[in-house]
């Protein structure tokens, strides 16, 4: 199944549910906060590794205690660099680059307890969720003051360049606790899956034709800037997974408008 199929599909039940639940629901707005990390060519094997910040914003419409369905907005930082890896090989091919992420996304949560804002009388629960969204990135690096923005320039080669907006597919888990009437706090770990491997712009071999940018004794080559010049034409420059992947781990209040009546689009 195609990237596209999946993200239509997710959205036909995500929005479509809104009409065939015609339950009792109540309205939740949120707010959250947190950290933000990758894992990819520059950080292969730490799936929590935090490299920046993140903030965000959702409205939720909660069905019953169980099932929610929010619309999400996500903004993080995240950054690596060759440079503080443990690595020796790392170190020596010196590639660094950092981004903003702007994720736009339509979530399903799925509480494991029967919770009391959504009907149930327990104060707290344990949730799952799953969804689709949309991440736009721009992978930049600094040299000697200037900052470039990578996807703009081809450092492997791309004739075509890449897009730097992709479909993500969002996945994780969380805890609730309602300490106060209409009040809620939460804190969870979402891993997201975008349909890209150029989020750090590293993905695949050297380039015959390199990117050089400065002048004179100042010139950097972006495709290759090792020292020792070690990506010959055609050699592995990225690790050839062919997806990198994003998190956010982030703390949260939301509000619930808890209403009797009953609602349907």
């Amino acid at each position: 199944m195609t990237p596209k199929k999946t993200l239509l599909i997710l959205l036909f039940f995500i929005f479509s549910g809104q009409i065939v639940l015609a339950q009792e629901g109540t309205w939740e707005v949120g707010l959250m906060g947190g950290g933000a990390g990758y894992m990819g060519d520059l950080n292969q094997n730490n799936p929590l590794q935090i490299s920046g910040f993140s903030g965000g914003a959702y409205v939720k419409r909660n069905f019953n205690q169980y099932v929610g369905v929010r619309l999400n907005y996500t903004y993080g930082q995240i950054k690596a660099d060759d440079a503080n890896s443990n690595n020796e090989q790392f170190r020596e091919r010196n590639l660094r680059f950092k981004t903003a992420l702007n994720e736009f996304s339509g979530l399903i949560d799925f509480n494991f307890f029967n919770f009391n804002l959504g009907g149930g009388n327990r104060q707290f629960t344990p949730y799952i969720f799953v969804g689709a969204g949309l991440v736009v990135f721009k992978p930049t690096v600094k040299v000697n003051g200037d900052k470039y923005r990578l996807d703009r320039l081809a450092t492997e080669g791309q004739e075509n360049g890449y897009n730097n907006a992709v479909l993500t597919i969002p996945y994780g888990v969380g805890l609730r606790y309602n300490y106060k009437d209409t009040w809620s706090v939460f804190t969870e770990l979402g891993y997201r899956t975008p349909s890209t491997d150029y989020i750090d712009d590293v993905s695949g071999r050297y380039p015959a034709n390199p990117v050089i940018v400065g002048n004179g004794q100042y010139q950097v080559n972006l495709s290759d800037p090792s020292l020792n010049q070690i990506g010959q034409t055609g050699t592995q420059r990225g690790d050839f997974r062919k997806r990198d992947t994003y998190l956010f781990v982030s703390v949260g209040i939301s509000f619930t408008f808890v209403s009797s009546k009953c609602y349907s689009f």
